[in-house]
């Protein structure tokens, strides 16, 4: 069995080492697919959606209408610090690839029920561009 929902979110990025425009500060509307597989209880629920939310919600909390920064963009961290803008850093470049492994790991670290063998996020950078992580969970 597996499941599916939704997320959006709006999030500011650049990447530093990109030879064309991606190097400048923007920002993208975001959608993440987030889907889970295993076996449903006794009454044919894999989790409850509002399980799957409070997992998802602290980090659209963290993420909508903030800034992701690779550790290494030091200048810029710098500057969003310097004036109190919301940001966080995080160990990598932005990319959807690496937003949607990050998500689907933190994810993975906030509790899944023991029933969830799969999990995958399928993040949308722009409507019709989107990079899917997927881990087995057992």
């Amino acid at each position: 069995m597996k499941i599916s929902k939704e997320y959006h979110w709006e999030m500011g990025h650049r990447l530093p080492f990109h030879n064309g425009l991606c190097k400048n500060l923007h920002g993208h509307s975001y959608k993440a697919i987030i889907s889970v597989s295993g076996t449903p209880d006794d009454n044919g629920i894999l989790i409850d959606f509002y399980d799957l939310d409070k997992l998802m919600q602290p980090l659209i909390k963290k993420m909508d209408h903030g800034f992701i920064l690779s550790e290494t963009d030091a200048e810029v961290i710098a500057f969003f610090t310097k004036i109190s803008s919301k940001h966080f850093v995080v160990p990598f470049h932005s990319t959807a690839e690496n937003i949607s492994m990050y998500i689907a790991e933190e994810l993975k670290k906030g509790g899944l029920p023991v029933n969830i063998t799969h999990i995958s996020a399928e993040v949308y950078e722009t409507a019709d561009a989107s990079a899917f992580y997927g881990m087995d969970l057992i």
